[in-house]
């Protein structure tokens, strides 16, 4: 029998960790509240009724009513914000209402974004509008259908009521889940508060519950730290692999198991350009898609910082210097499969950055580029590649040396494309395809979709012929779209 949302137990793993780490935050009341979206692949996934009519949904979506009348948690952290230290900070309006255990007996911590202020909201109202909530929803479930590391988003709850971002927005609440939302910054708190106990206690429960493997090796701090290492520069090769951009990769938007968190002004590459910044809050471009890799590295010095009582300033050196051969060897696979290659070697950077700086020139189509050249594996007809470039020429050179290094791979073209087709997808989360469905959403009232393209994303790597026109280009008018750290 599938569960109820509101039969959900308490959030007892977190609220173990006692209130050093978190307030207990009643949620603010939203009027005439409904339903917006509601992800029944996932619900049923995680055991839970799929039925959109279940029992007060809407009333548990944006806070109304909690599972089993218990209180939400919002939790403490700090962080460095665009390379600032900005001290304390915490869930301004995100709150842990409840814990999930899947039929996998895999563990959930349920969040709700936008239920209203908390103890660390910092002046602020504590609410999200329903634009931002449209694209955090559709792009955790995309990540999701890419294959890489995310939260996940359980549903959409609305109201009329209306909140003042730059202009009068309508108010909306997400429900979104994960193992565990603990950042970086939750042990930045710590340290630089001098914490020391409380730094050890989120170290051990760390350790307990998300690396228990770490446990039996000499030191297990240091082995935590050096998985969580591992898993952030697998999960940015990921991004950058897809040409996503995160926008704002703070140090307390970093999750200690290499999820993409907190979708805000996020982005997907159009036509390629290293240097592009998907947020306009971002003067300095520090947070540009090229720079992404670099980044997360500094936010894990800022981890290492925190974890200096536990580990040895030496072992945690020695552990961040692995970073840069860890991210190169993630990335170079991505590009492996993108390519269509068996084996790896090393003058294949060669040939790769040759082709950045040829799509860079024409400023191609990142996801329709490659998605073209998987198509070209079967059918090696050049025609629709060489409309991509502007430099015929260097591109004719190009394809003779990818020929030849295919050449030296045993494998035939036919398979190749269809691993090809595996890896690059046709179906990314463009920010017009967003835009579509939130200005139905908020001119129209219709939702339908958002729930039209949440499905289509989900199997990104699909024909799907009946979605074609979600793989077009961009319309003229997308480049104009615009997102910041309030989107």
């Amino acid at each position: 029998m599938p569960t109820q949302l509101g039969q959900l137990p308490p959030a007892r793993r977190f609220q173990a960790l006692g209130t050093s780490f978190y307030c207990a935050t009643p949620t603010t009341p939203m009027a005439n509240a409904n339903v917006v979206a509601w992800n029944a692949p996932l619900a049923a996934t995680l055991g839970l009724s799929a039925q959109k009519e279940q029992v007060h949904l809407a009333d548990y979506l944006v806070g109304n009513q909690t599972p089993q009348d218990t209180t939400p948690i919002a939790s403490v952290y700090a962080g460095h914000q665009f390379g600032i230290n900005a001290g304390q900070l915490g869930d301004g309006r995100a709150v842990i209402t409840a814990e999930l255990t899947d039929p996998q007996q895999r563990v959930w911590e349920v969040q709700l974004k936008g239920a209203g202020p908390t103890p660390y909201s910092r002046r602020g109202d504590g609410r999200a509008v329903l634009r931002s909530t449209i694209r955090e929803y559709l792009c955790c479930e995309a990540m999701h259908g890419l294959g890489i590391p995310t939260t996940r988003a359980l549903g959409i709850g609305g109201s009329p009521q209306s909140i003042w971002r730059e202009t009068r927005e309508t108010a909306a609440v997400l429900t979104r889940l994960a193992p565990t939302f603990v950042r970086f910054g939750h042990f930045e708190h710590q340290y630089y508060r001098n914490n020391i106990e409380a730094l050890q206690q989120l170290a051990d429960w760390t350790l307990q519950y998300h690396y228990p493997e770490c446990q039996a090796a000499a030191q297990p701090y240091l082995a935590m730290f050096a998985q969580i290492i591992e898993k952030t520069a697998h999960t940015i090769a990921q991004w950058q692999a897809v040409g996503f951009c995160h926008g704002v990769m703070n140090s307390d938007n970093m999750s200690i198991l290499g999820l993409t968190l907190d979708y805000g002004p996020f982005g997907f590459l159009d036509g390629f350009n290293p240097g592009h910044i998907c947020n306009h809050s971002d003067d300095t471009g520090r947070y540009a898609y090229q720079q992404q890799p670099q980044i997360g590295l500094w936010n894990l010095h800022c981890l290492g910082q925190a974890l200096l009582p536990l580990i040895a300033k030496t072992d945690l050196l020695a552990a961040l210097s692995q970073y840069q051969a860890q991210f190169e060897t993630a990335f170079a696979e991505q590009l492996r499969q993108k390519l269509g290659l068996t084996l790896w070697h090393e003058e294949d950077w060669t040939l790769v950055t040759d082709l950045f700086e040829l799509l860079q020139g024409a400023q191609t189509d990142w996801t329709y580029f490659w998605r073209t050249l998987s198509h070209w594996m079967a059918q090696q007809n050049d025609a629709p590649l060489h409309d991509l470039i502007l430099d015929r020429t260097g591109f004719a050179a190009w394809l003779t040396r990818y020929r030849t290094r295919l050449a030296l791979d045993p494998q035939s073209n036919l398979a190749r494309s269809r691993a090809m087709l595996n890896c690059n997808p046709k179906f990314i989360l463009r920010n017009h395809l967003a835009e579509i469905a939130i200005r139905q959403a908020e001119d129209q009232g219709d939702m339908s979709e958002i729930e039209r393209l949440r499905a289509c994303l989900a199997q990104p790597f699909d024909e799907q012929i009946e979605n074609e026109h979600y793989a077009h280009l961009p319309p003229d008018w997308a480049s104009t779209l615009s997102v910041s750290c309030s989107s």
